[in-house]
């Protein structure tokens, strides 16, 4: 009698903080779409004036299981990835293929040929069409003018209490991401460089920024951090700012009542260019989730299931979509390092979102593959990090055991891939 007393308290727990995670995450999305003036059904955008953030705790101080000392832990913080049009470095150069022919041939149908390749690749002509959102070359530039530019203002618009929108000097602005813990602007930060790694540029540029009371960057905002209770010397996420994104809704192939992302659709050959290439970055983020163990996007989505069946009918966690229909990866705290931490909560949603994908990006299994077979993604990773990063050392790297999980989901994907690849060759 007293075991079964002790499991259905154990269920009824589970179920409670299930219904927080729900609560909070709607909450705190829907606080965000009011913060950046979404466009709504009918024309026209819609503003809030601010206001406090609904929730101190979120879901993943709920879920998260305390984490071990770190030697160069220390006490951190944190950002939020959004942004501002106005370039941090004359005209942003994001956009690299999107000129007026390119744009036109991405809104009409499709003529050129088949949208995949080789059974499981979309195709040439739909990269070509696909903009590098982000160069290496903006981004480098907007980090190194991050790092060094007066904050002149704090104030709400990234979510939380514990993030807030930087305004610098120039105007120009950043999310400031200040962690309820290390792990957040930690992870935020090693899945940027990530996903560097892989050339997925759907992320936009992060830099880190350490809290010193003397130093110029953050003198003129001392008031403001000494109200938030922010510590010195924290180290916290920049992530440029970018306005005027709309939600995302998840494709119909990658809901749950759906047979999935696969070469056997017919209707691929019916849909527009513009609907292709959506779905393109849709591969990708679902690849990327997948090895960050990211459960804060499509795979919180499909645990709500249990309890709201039109979840899959609203906007995605932490997905946007610029007017040209390119999409952005924001808020990955939750990917790496505290998605490794509680991955045995999450496990069956990413293989299930996974396995719901059997198209990709030639570039990215590429990149996969190579890791795959040369097994050094840590060491790769730290340099690039190490390389870009100069408070990389105060911020810390993903443990051993971390990096050795990120190595078998790199191995994992790479065999979903071939055997993705081996049952659809024929077509």
């Amino acid at each position: 009698m007293r075991a079964l007393s002790a499991n259905l308290f154990a269920v009824l727990l589970m179920c409670a903080l299930s219904s927080v995670f729900y609560v909070w995450s709607a909450l705190e999305n829907r606080l965000e779409r009011h913060k950046r003036g979404f466009s709504v059904p009918g024309g026209g955008s819609f503003h809030q004036g601010p206001s406090e953030d609904l929730s101190a705790k979120t879901f993943r101080a709920l879920l998260a299981v305390p984490a071990a000392q770190r030697q160069n832990s220390g006490t951190r913080s944190k950002a939020q990835n959004l942004t501002n049009t106005s370039a941090f470095v004359g005209s942003r150069d994001y956009h690299v293929n999107g000129d007026k022919e390119r744009s036109e041939q991405r809104e009409g149908p499709v003529k050129i040929g088949s949208p995949l390749d080789d059974g499981i690749f979309w195709s040439d002509w739909l990269e070509d069409l696909l903009p590098v959102r982000f160069t290496e070359r903006y981004a480098e530039a907007w980090r190194n003018k991050a790092r060094t530019s007066p904050v002149v203002k704090l104030e709400s618009g990234c979510g939380r209490i514990s993030n807030q929108l930087a305004t610098f000097a120039d105007g120009s602005k950043a999310c400031v991401r200040y962690g309820i813990n290390a792990d957040q602007v930690q992870g935020e930060t090693l899945t940027y460089y990530l996903a560097s790694l892989l050339g997925i540029t759907n992320l936009p540029p992060l830099a880190l920024s350490q809290l010193n009371s003397d130093g110029a960057q953050w003198a003129g905002v001392r008031t403001r951090i000494h109200v938030l209770q922010w510590s010195d010397r924290a180290v916290v996420s920049l992530t440029e700012w970018i306005s005027n994104l709309t939600g995302v809704v998840t494709p119909a192939p990658l809901r749950q009542e759906s047979g999935g992302l696969h070469p056997a659709l017919a209707w691929l050959q019916n849909k527009t260019t513009a609907e292709l290439l959506e779905l393109m970055q849709w591969s990708d983020l679902i690849a990327f989730d997948y090895l960050t163990a990211n459960f804060d996007r499509l795979v919180s989505n499909l645990f709500s299931l249990q309890w709201d069946p039109h979840v899959m009918e609203r906007d995605t966690n932490n997905l946007l979509k610029t007017p040209h229909g390119d999409l952005v990866f924001i808020d990955n705290e939750a990917g790496l390092v505290h998605g490794f931490r509680v991955l045995n909560l999450w496990e069956k949603y990413h293989h299930s979102v996974l396995s719901s994908v059997c198209v990709f990006r030639k570039r990215t299994t590429q990149r996969v593959a190579e890791l795959h077979r040369r097994r050094d993604a840590r060491r790769r990773l730290l340099e690039l990090y190490r390389d870009s990063e100069p408070l990389s050392q105060e911020l810390g790297f993903l443990s051993d055991e971390h990096a050795a999980v990120l190595q078998d989901r790199i191995d994992s994907l790479h065999k979903h891939i071939l055997r993705c690849k081996e049952k659809y060759s024929q077509l």
